[in-house]
């Protein structure tokens, strides 16, 4: 299969999922960059970041139309997470097993939680009770993007629900503008990064990836919350179990 192919499939794959499930993105385009498409970790992470920025943002409109954007309570991660990405320069001095290592144990603990997370909230709160909470995983989420280029999003959805008491499909809408915060700020630290970036890869599968977000909404609607995160969960495991092998070859 063509690099193009390549490239257009695993970006549509990571537009379902942000669209879908408010998350994911980064997990899922940093592996197929480095194994489908023969970028170097560092660089996939940087690519990932572009990637996932362009389709978080279209996936945030989709979903916003809806109503099920709770700005008040994603501008309270964003505020704690936009400080902590400045961390993402210490990414470029990582050695490469390193970073792929970190990267899977990330993935690994995102899957299990979803695993473990329970029914989606039922509660409307927009987050005025619990704005230490809402900051505080924020700068986490900060924290991650910022050393592994992860959007963050994966995380932030089971934390909406568990600990603000989201709905399913106001946690992946309210997901989407963090994840769309978390990049942007991670992206601004490594502008340096992006001169050796192939755009002739990047821009059809960043491209791939907003036509997904549309239908990955679309598919939201009609599959329950509970099976799509189980299904990603799986996913997920699958991937850290690959990035985990080969960062200890």
């Amino acid at each position: 299969m063509s690099t193009l192919l390549l490239a257009l499939a695993a970006g549509g794959v990571v537009g379902l999922a942000l669209g879908a499930l408010g998350g994911g993105g980064s997990v899922l385009a940093v592996p197929a960059l480095i194994y489908l498409l023969g970028f170097a970790p560092a660089a996939a992470t940087t690519a990932a970041l572009i990637i996932v920025t362009a389709t978080s943002l279209t996936a945030l409109y989709t979903h916003a139309r809806a109503g099920h954007v709770r700005w008040r309570a994603g501008a309270l991660f964003a505020a704690g997470l936009l400080p902590a990405a400045a961390a993402g320069a210490v990414t470029g001095r990582l050695p490469q097993p390193v970073l792929t290592a970190a990267f899977a144990v990330v993935a690994a603990l995102a899957a299990v939680s979803m695993l473990r997370s329970g029914g989606a909230g039922t509660g409307t709160a927009d987050g005025r009770a619990r704005p230490v909470r809402a900051a505080g995983t924020g700068a986490g989420l900060g924290a991650l993007t910022g050393l592994l280029g992860v959007g963050g999003g994966f995380l932030a959805v089971p934390a909406l629900v568990t600990v603000l008491a989201f709905e399913m499909q106001a946690a992946v809408g309210t997901s989407l503008l963090v994840i769309s915060a978390n990049s942007l700020a991670s992206l601004a630290t490594r502008g340096a990064t992006t001169a050796g970036i192939d755009w002739a890869v990047v821009a059809p599968f960043a491209g791939a990836a907003i036509l997904g977000a549309w239908d990955g909404r679309r598919l939201a609607a009609k599959v329950t919350g509970t099976v799509l995160r189980r299904s990603f969960a799986v996913a997920l495991l699958a991937v850290a179990a690959l990035m985990l092998i080969d960062a200890l070859r």
